[in-house]
């Protein structure tokens, strides 16, 4: 076989992704017309002249042959004799001959004719180089794999990775190349392969094609010549390459706008390009933002919003050892709130104006009195504190009423409010000074707190109760009592489960022994209106997206037959109702929570008893959108939190046979679980701003803290002290640096609690607050001992005992005041601005 002994590798290519890669029909096809010799002359008329010989000279002078044979003198007689021709010019013009074979040039045609004493005549010289009946795609495979076969043993084991036989076979078809190309131009040609098949006698072995086939399937310019990345083509030898410095790219887009991720993996017979996020492969999935794969194997997607920042990494299908990774950073305007927007001050006091930006990279915070640059450190009455997010002025004068504009800027935009101060005395007290004096303090930013004895409205500064409702007051709606006193049950007191704020027009309470929430007018601060229930409802959520009230009833206190309902248009002043949604077997359900930034939530999950499953609603139809398994992780869900900072679902659960907890990632994009958070088991809670997860540990006393980047990565943090178990925990803004947070935690069997600072990772315990509830006092899960804070811009906080209320002074981390005689006031709301 000479040197095509080393052109193959031991492996034939058989069925594979790849087949349709494998060589393509031209869409030329032999011409089997035989030509007879006339028009052969026409068509090669220096060639046909070549046929006859003649010996000039003598007898043969006058003497024609004809073609394959020629004159000789016979040296007995001296006579002219036409015999056979011994052989043929050197000349190289392949031709096919009628009997199926093909021949150097015509003359050898006509020789073997006269040899073999049979008409062998030529015709087109296609034609047999292509054998078109019999070489079909299937025996073209098997031509490529039988000269890949060709080869001695040992080149690879079995614990070749697919890129390192790629290099190989690459090197194969390299040095296969190079022996078939004869004159070295890197073009093989018809004449080239003819003569390596007569040289190497491979006419009979290579089945039913021959080499000329190599012409007729991977030609693709139809130039007549093969190219080495053609001759890879026919091979199927796939090349990649990806610069070392594009192994890593950064993208930033603009949140509301569309982008686009290039792979820039590139090389011959690129096998279509697949993208992942979190492991979970893209280009499959019927995804609302990212729905289009460009030819060149973009990634596209529409619409970008923070959920989609994270890292995506594309390869060639088949070849995912080279990768190329994208991070997607998603950049957010500024979004500002002030508070207050309009105060009155009299001179002499301490006054403070409030201003929170949230965005994407954290805004530069900036002041203006009065349109004019505001300079702090001229002053010694003004002060900015934490990174500016408040104005201080120590001792207001006249001269310090004016129009105050917070500026937020960032790299992507700006934007600003203005809060207003009037300095003016008691004497002289505008419509401004009574509205914000006698209306807005008496009405808003106050504590409801539910109790044995009713409703007590508590103003937390001050720590004075503004207004009870006793349990025997009427409801306005039915003037029953609000309370009623059950049969055989001394004395008469309110049962209370879950409260919350609506668009701080109204307060929703359950009653779950009544089966029926009440609602609290909170300008009227009196009860207007019953809702009836499904039996004993527990937890209430509102969700302001879509300005309803969701509901989940346990049926009886056996939870024997859990429903969902919700309360559409529940900030609207009319009579409500609920509806029922298609839920049964409820155990829980979950629904993120808006902010300055994610103003709009379409989803929302259910759990149901004893179900290795998450049930994603939709929170406008109210209809189940699909099913999510968590079976191979034998995961019961237990609670969840979110951040939508790359759109991370926290997943707290427990194994089926109530194994300890941990924690499963669930990607919103995607819909799909990512896989263990990193090892951590307990509850989750996502900061405000999703960019803090911090995790109990119920046991142990401890807080695992983890951050998420603007990159969309989660990170691992630091590991703070808690109160053991943890009963309930709320994060409270800081009042030294801006977006930083406090947690402030509370135990569900001491009297301990706790403020941790994320920033610093310092812990601060507050001892003997009185012990909480027994667990068994509070039998409507959740946390016997509640945690509420007085809002984004709030300085107090408040926690029960079992006999009192405890207001706690966050900028201290210090107990404020302790109010008595408020028994069993686990349900807690703020209502209010701040």
């Amino acid at each position: 076989m000479g040197g095509l002994g080393i052109w193959a590798l031991p492996f034939l290519f058989g069925a594979s992704l790849w087949q349709a890669y494998g060589g393509r029909g031209s869409a030329e096809t032999a011409n089997s017309a035989e030509e007879t010799p006339e028009r052969l002359q026409e068509t090669y008329p220096a060639v046909a002249a070549e046929k006859t010989i003649t010996h000039h000279g003598g007898p043969c002078r006058t003497t024609y042959c004809g073609r394959g044979r020629e004159c000789v003198v016979r040296r007995l007689t001296g006579h002219a004799e036409c015999v056979c021709q011994e052989k043929c010019h050197g000349s190289f013009v392949p031709v096919c001959g009628s009997d199926g074979h093909f021949y150097e040039n015509h003359c050898e045609v006509f020789r073997t004719a006269c040899a073999q004493k049979r008409r062998i005549y030529v015709v087109h010289s296609k034609d047999c180089f292509f054998k078109v009946d019999s070489c079909t795609m299937s025996e073209y495979n098997k031509l490529k794999s039988m000269l890949l076969d060709m080869q001695p043993t040992g080149l690879t084991t079995a614990d070749d990775t697919a890129a390192t036989t790629m290099e190989q076979k690459r090197s194969l078809v390299d040095t296969m190349f190079k022996y078939l190309d004869l004159n070295g131009d890197g073009r093989l040609s018809g004449e080239e392969l003819a003569q390596i098949s007569m040289k190497e006698h491979l006419e009979e072995s290579l089945l039913e094609c021959t080499m000329q086939d190599l012409l007729r399937y991977d030609d693709y310019n139809n130039d007549g010549v093969l190219t080495l990345q053609e001759f890879y083509t026919a091979f199927q030898v796939v090349q990649l390459s990806l610069p070392e410095d594009q192994r890593v790219s950064i993208t930033t887009v603009t949140v509301g706008l569309s982008t686009v991720l290039s792979c820039t993996i590139q090389g011959t017979l690129r096998p279509p390009i697949i993208w992942k996020r979190n492991g979970i492969v893209l280009n499959f999935l019927d995804l609302e933002d990212i729905n289009d794969f460009g030819d060149d194997g973009s990634l596209y997607i529409t619409k970008v919003t923070t959920i989609h920042m994270g890292n995506y990494s594309c390869h060639a299908y088949g070849y995912e050892e080279l990768s190329q990774t994208h991070t997607l950073q998603v950049n957010v305007p500024p979004v500002i709130l002030v508070y207050p927007e309009t105060q009155a001050q009299e001179p002499g006091v301490a006054a403070s104006l409030h201003c929170y930006a949230d965005g994407i990279p954290n805004p530069k915070l900036t002041w203006l009195k009065n349109g004019l640059d505001l300079q702090p450190h001229a002053s010694k009455q003004l002060s900015l504190l934490a990174n500016g997010s408040e104005l201080h002025i120590g001792s207001v004068r006249y001269e310090d009423t004016g129009a105050y504009t917070c500026i937020a800027k960032n790299e992507v935009g700006v934007d600003e409010d203005i809060s207003s101060l009037f300095v003016e005395d008691s004497a002289r007290k505008t419509l401004a000074n009574i509205l914000w004096r006698e209306e807005g303090l008496s009405v808003g930013n106050m504590f409801y707190i539910f109790s044995d004895e009713g409703i007590t409205i508590l103003q937390p500064g001050d720590c004075e109760i503004r207004r009870q409702i006793k349990q025997s007051e009427r409801i306005v709606a039915s003037y029953e009592e609000m309370c009623p006193k059950g049969e055989g049950v001394s004395p008469q007191h309110c049962v209370w489960a879950s409260a919350v704020s609506v668009r701080d027009r109204y307060v929703y309470v359950s009653q779950p022994l009544h089966n029926r929430l009440l609602i609290i007018d909170t300008q009227a601060q009196k009860v207007v209106q019953t809702v009836e229930t499904d039996p004993v409802p527990v937890k209430l959520f509102y969700d302001k997206s879509h300005d309803q009230v969701w509901v989940l009833s346990w049926g009886d206190t056996q939870k024997t037959q859990p429903t969902l309902q919700v309360i559409p248009q529940a900030s609207v002043g009319e009579l409500h109702h609920t509806v029922r949604t298609q839920f049964q077997r409820v155990e829980d359900f979950y629904i993120p929570p808006t902010n300055l930034i994610i103003t709009h939530v379409r989803f929302g999950f259910v759990f149901l008893k004893a179900e290795s499953a998450l049930h994603k609603f939709d929170l406008e139809t109210l209809h189940r959108v699909k099913t999510i398994s968590l079976k191979n992780y034998s995961c019961v869900p237990v609670s969840m939190a979110y951040t939508h900072l790359s759109g991370y679902y926290f997943i707290q659960c427990r194994g089926k046979n109530g194994s300890s907890s941990f924690q499963l990632l669930l990607d919103s994009v995607t819909d799909a679980v990512v896989g263990l958070n990193q090892g951590i088991g307990g509850r989750p809670f996502v900061s405000p701003d999703g960019r803090y997860v911090v995790t109990t540990d119920g046991q142990r006393g401890k807080f695992q803290v983890q951050t998420v980047s603007f990159q969309g990565e989660l990170q691992s943090g630091t590991e703070l002290d808690a109160p053991a178990p943890v009963s309930d925990l709320v994060f409270q803004p800081s009042f030294t640096q801006s977006n930083q947070y406090m947690v402030v935690s509370s135990s569900a069997r001491g009297s301990d609690l706790m403020f941790s600072d994320l920033s610093t990772g310092t812990s601060k315990a507050l001892r003997s607050l009185k012990e909480p509830l027994e667990s068994h006092q509070w039998p409507w899960g959740g946390a016997n001992r509640v945690v509420v804070s007085s809002g984004l811009f709030g300085q107090y906080l408040v926690t029960p005992s079992a006999e009192s209320m405890f207001v706690l002074d966050a900028r201290q981390s210090s107990l404020h005041c302790e109010v008595s005689d408020i028994e069993r006031g686990n349900t807690v709301v703020w209502v209010g601005e701040v």
